[in-house]
């Protein structure tokens, strides 16, 4: 159902980008985002494990996603027009992406008091987190750098949709790794919203060209 949720993003990236780009979207894409409204409306309704605070955290977290892609567009526009080069590349992006990401992630160690559990844990002495705290800041990397070369590359709509592509392996993997329980009505309001992403990413690829 998260998944299905998340395509809530590209409805409110698609408005903002209306607002803030004056980019207009064809009837297309606005049907594929109308199908989405309805997927995530009748996939709440027959979700078996509905909870409203969950829904509340993913509808907020919806709204972030989609601030955070269009801020990202805005901003690589801006530095265009005060850079001598004319562009900010994806190094520099992905540099002071994550250094501005210090400060806030200094604060919450603090907040909920992890120095001590940091100075206690076992975990630090151990070569396989090591190892894997590692490989994870790696791949964190590997995903900030494609992610804003791709949003360089295109727009924050399109940035959004292709999310929205694998989302069908995840739904089928969550429900089948973690036994989600689910009736054949939620289902097919799942299925329906992945459709609803694939027409989306069809739509915007025949709309860019």
């Amino acid at each position: 159902m998260v998944t299905v949720l998340k395509n809530v993003t590209n409805v409110i990236t698609a408005l903002g980008e209306m607002y803030l780009f004056s980019k207009h979207h064809d009837n297309k894409v606005w049907a594929a985002l109308f199908l989405m409204i309805i997927s995530a409306i009748s996939g709440g309704i027959t979700d078996l494990s509905f909870h409203a605070i969950g829904y509340a955290w993913q509808i907020i977290n919806c709204f972030l996603t989609a601030s955070y892609s269009l801020t990202l567009r805005r901003i690589m526009d801006t530095a265009k027009q005060h850079t001598k080069s004319g562009n900010l590349n994806e190094f520099s992006m992905v540099l002071l992406n994550n250094t501005l990401s210090l400060p806030l992630g200094t604060l919450l160690i603090f907040v909920f008091n992890e120095v001590d559990y940091l100075l206690k844990t076992p975990l630090l002495r151990l070569p396989e987190f090591w190892f894997v705290m590692t490989l994870s800041g790696l791949l964190g990397l590997a995903i900030s750098f494609t992610s804003m070369w791709f949003l360089h590359q295109t727009g924050a709509t399109t940035y959004s949709l292709v999310g929205s592509l694998n989302k069908i392996p995840l739904s089928i993997a969550g429900i089948v790794l973690f036994h989600v329980p689910t009736s054949l009505e939620n289902s097919a309001s799942i299925f329906f919203g992945l459709v609803a992403g694939v027409f989306f990413a069809r739509a915007k690829m025949r709309e860019r060209s």
